[in-house]
């Protein structure tokens, strides 16, 4: 009976013994975070503050490489089809993962080829118009459009873009017309708008904080569910006539399919243990960032529902590439 019972048990032993020869001595060597899109933009700022933070906890050096293009899904695909080993990451993002993918048809899929390991933060948009427009909040914006539907004009970074679907969203819920100017990226797009060849714009917060400041720029309604700390006496865009309307941009952390869930977990719980330090949190607030700590499996059901959402408006608004 003992002898038995030791052959019953040795099949369930050796998978365990398999994943600990696996993830015991990780991370071991130097490991790289890839940032999908050129430095100097939300994404590499965000890869990098990472990266710094990450490198005493995990006890190894960390390198960001800057693999960008068509929206982020260079970089996304490169990673995805790295080695699942733990010693290579995605700074993933709201354009390649929730928004391409149902745009256009990738060579990979993010859902099925990119394992979700950490949100790291949300970042807030602010609906901004040219000084020139008179609108002081986005009920006058909004009565604007609705008296010259097609007329007003609001610049996005291009076709597709977080910046474009934003506004989007709100034309869609708000049953309003405008004129879609799309640029090759944001920086563009928000000096015609404060060079005033088009009216509005909706951009990150930390893109637009600045020329807000300077009077460059009159924001108008933010995005987020609540007002931000940044921004404390413009309303939200729910306060503002349209109940309901929430779009946050979200970067977090993800790895190849097939990474050790072992790794994963342990890659989740260090980053979780970076976002509560209050230093880390004052400097993602710098850059207009809100950390949002998850677990894998609720980062992996955020990323779906966020996916589902964008493709809803995609589809409404019969948007195609250019």
């Amino acid at each position: 009976m003992i002898r038995r019972r030791h052959l019953a048990l040795a099949p369930l032993a050796l998978p365990i013994a398999t994943a600990a020869a696996q993830t015991g001595d990780w991370p071991s060597r130097p490991m790289r975070f890839v940032s999908p899109f050129p430095p100097g933009g939300a994404a590499d700022l965000l890869t990098r503050l990472m990266a710094d933070e990450m490198r005493a906890p995990l006890g190894q050096p960390i390198t960001v490489e800057n693999r960008s293009g068509v929206g982020g899904t260079v970089g996304s695909e490169f990673v995805a089809r790295a080695t699942p080993d733990g010693y290579t990451w995605l700074m993933a993002s709201t354009g390649p993962f929730s928004i391409t993918p149902e745009l256009v048809r990738l060579n990979f899929d993010p859902a099925r080829d990119l394992a979700p390991v950490a949100m790291v933060a949300g970042v807030a948009s602010v609906f901004c118009v040219h000084p020139s427009v008179p609108a002081q909040n986005l009920a006058e914006l909004i009565a604007l459009i609705r008296a010259q539907p097609g007329r007003l004009s609001y610049a996005s970074g291009g076709t597709g873009s977080a910046t474009h679907l934003f506004v989007e969203l709100l034309l869609q819920m708000a049953r309003l017309e405008a004129l879609h100017v799309p640029y090759r990226g944001s920086g563009p797009s928000i000096t015609d708008t404060i060079g005033g060849r088009v009216q509005f714009i909706c951009d990150t917060l930390p893109a637009t904080l600045g020329h807000i400041r300077e009077g460059r720029l009159r924001a108008v309604a933010v995005t987020t569910k609540q007002r931000h700390p940044s921004l404390p006496d413009v309303p939200t865009v729910a306060e503002s006539g349209v109940p309901g309307y929430e779009a946050v941009g979200w970067y977090g952390l993800a790895a190849a399919a097939g990474t050790p869930p072992a790794i994963i977990e342990r890659m989740n719980a260090e980053v979780n243990r970076v976002l509560a330090q209050p230093a880390l949190r004052e400097r993602l607030a710098a850059q207009g960032a809100d950390p949002l700590p998850m677990t894998p499996a609720a980062f992996g059901t955020f990323i779906a529902e966020d996916r589902a959402r964008w493709g809803g408006v995609i589809r409404t608004g019969n948007i195609r590439p250019d």
